[in-house]
């Protein structure tokens, strides 16, 4: 990634839609014609730098899951993993340049194919880390819906930390994922004979 693209990520949550390219490049510690010259447009500039912190975010990710344990029980670790990715400074980043882009076409227009790829690279990950087959729909949309869960619970988190609140949701949604995901075991033969 250039050095005005990597200066992105050091930059606040709170002003990373009012950087210009000049400031951008100043604080990379490279010549404004030096950027210009990779990003002809600042918006080209945002997208290559929200592209990097992404990527920056599922290396975190990928690092930070290993410590996760080996059993079904990782459901609940691997949501709190994900809410604090979800709910960190990059996130925040993210979100004011989702507001900006609803204004400027061009904005948009660059981030949305940026954000279906990181959307289906989270999917993908938290699949795999819950060692789960993609190819069930019912999988498909568990892990749709916890990933939009997830989502909204961060968006929350921005105007005020409700971390008690948020835990709690999140455990009782591990509970019923791991309800949702389990195969129904089949009865044991005593039980059987019970039921008859």
């Amino acid at each position: 990634m250039k050095p005005c693209a990597n200066s992105f990520s050091a930059l606040s949550p709170e002003t990373a839609t009012e950087k210009t390219t000049g400031a951008i490049a100043e604080r990379a510690g490279v010549s404004r014609g030096a950027c210009q010259h990779h990003f002809p447009t600042r918006t080209a500039l945002v997208a290559a730098a929200v592209e990097h912190v992404f990527h920056q975010q599922i290396e975190e990710l990928a690092r930070r899951a290993k410590g996760l344990p080996e059993s079904r029980r990782r459901i609940e670790p691997l949501l709190n993993l994900l809410h604090d990715v979800y709910a960190g400074p990059l996130f925040t980043a993210a979100t004011h340049l989702w507001v900006a882009a609803v204004a400027d076409e061009e904005l948009k227009a660059m981030l949305l194919p940026l954000e279906t790829h990181v959307g289906r690279e989270v999917h993908r990950i938290t699949v795999e880390l819950l060692g789960l087959d993609e190819r069930d729909r019912d999988v498909r949309d568990a892990v749709r819906a916890t990933l939009d869960l997830l989502r909204g619970l961060a968006l929350a988190s921005l105007l005020h930390d409700d971390t008690t609140r948020r835990r709690k949701v999140i455990a009782h949604w591990a509970r019923t994922l791991e309800a949702q995901l389990t195969p129904k075991r089949a009865p044991r033969p005593a039980e059987a004979r019970r039921e008859l």
